[in-house]
């Protein structure tokens, strides 16, 4: 049977007498790229394979790719900074994609950050809730029937601590595994503060994730791509300006941007590390095994990758911005990733 698939797969990869590749294809996060590429340059200098080719596509974007399908058009592994979700596995079986596995590398926080030129904030998830969600509550308790349209324009329309600046966002889109964290752990974080609205939950999942994960549409809320560095400059030439991305790209470029406290904890290392901020996910990426054996070096690169000397403690990717995995967490996900353990859900 193994020989059977093995040659199934073989055939995949062959198309009128073209080989397979000979070079690692990776999609995927953009929260993930700086890391992968760093592992990525590291293997094609200290082995005899080439240098994977690795596309920031989002996570999103990563995932359609990588489940689309077996061969050498298709990538070998997928970035994400959140994790697979149901629907894509079964696209991915669908197209003959059946066995992955999956690996958590760390831990990154998703920051909202300005100029280091620009007004310093302390926001909660409840105002960050009030700013961007698309429809709000009219009522303290929040209820679902008393939503009305984001009436919000200025930072002291939600509150007057706050400064009397026009809310202005840039963020990823749609496609982006930061974008589906951010609503997640920020905006749903937020909305669920308002007790009726928590409550909502129970009796409508569907229309409570529909309203307490909904980014308003207006203007206010600008969508960048994917491209980190494309925030960076816009947030330098506008410092009353506020960019959404992930702590690796803050801590690399922090003579240029801070990060805002959310619920009075700042995007550190340690409160990230700790869970102790509200907005932190974990990240991962994922291997298309028939690949592995057919494609050169997946195996060698997935070794490199959950080496100590890469994403340990003291690792180089630490120095990217990794939050690492508790080391007794990175022995067990290491030892699944080497032995290419299949996903289960």
């Amino acid at each position: 049977m193994r020989i059977f698939l093995l040659t199934a797969v073989l055939l995949s990869f062959s198309v009128s007498g073209v080989q397979a590749r000979d070079q690692i294809r990776i999609v995927g996060s953009s929260t993930v790229f700086p890391f992968s590429t760093a592992v990525a340059e590291e293997f094609g200098q200290s082995t005899s394979f080439k240098t994977p080719v690795i596309e920031s596509t989002g996570t999103g974007g990563g995932m359609k790719l990588f489940c689309a399908g077996l061969g050498i058009k298709h990538p070998d592994f997928a970035n994400a900074s959140r994790r697979i979700k149901s629907s894509e596995v079964e696209k991915c079986a669908a197209n003959g994609v059946g066995k992955i596995t999956e690996i958590k590398i760390g831990y990154d926080g998703i920051v909202f950050a300005n100029s280091v030129a620009g007004p310093e904030v302390d926001l909660t998830l409840r105002q960050l809730f009030l700013a961007l969600a698309k429809d709000v509550p009219s009522d303290a308790e929040g209820s679902p029937d008393q939503l009305v349209p984001n009436p919000y324009k200025k930072w002291s329309d939600i509150d007057p601590s706050l400064p009397d600046l026009k809310i202005e966002v840039l963020g990823p889109p749609p496609t982006s595994g930061t974008r589906d964290a951010f609503n997640e752990l920020a905006i749903e974080g937020g909305c669920k503060t308002f007790p009726a609205l928590k409550a909502y939950k129970k009796k409508d999942k569907k229309a409570y994730k529909a309203v307490c994960r909904s980014i308003r549409e207006d203007g206010v809320y600008v969508e960048a791509g994917e491209n980190d560095n494309l925030i960076l400059q816009k947030l330098a030439s506008n410092p009353d300006a506020f960019g959404v991305f992930g702590y690796s790209f803050l801590a690399q470029n922090m003579d240029k941007v801070k990060g805002a406290q959310i619920d009075t904890i700042a995007p550190t290392f340690d409160a990230i590390a700790s869970g102790d901020y509200p907005v932190a996910r974990s990240l991962f990426f994922y291997v298309k095994n028939d690949h592995v054996g057919v494609i050169p070096g997946m195996s060698e690169y997935i070794a490199a990758f959950t080496d100590e000397d890469a994403w340990g403690e003291y690792g180089y990717l630490t120095e990217k911005g990794l939050i690492p995995l508790p080391s007794e967490d990175r022995e067990k996900i290491q030892s699944k990733a080497r032995s290419l353990t299949p996903l289960t859900m």
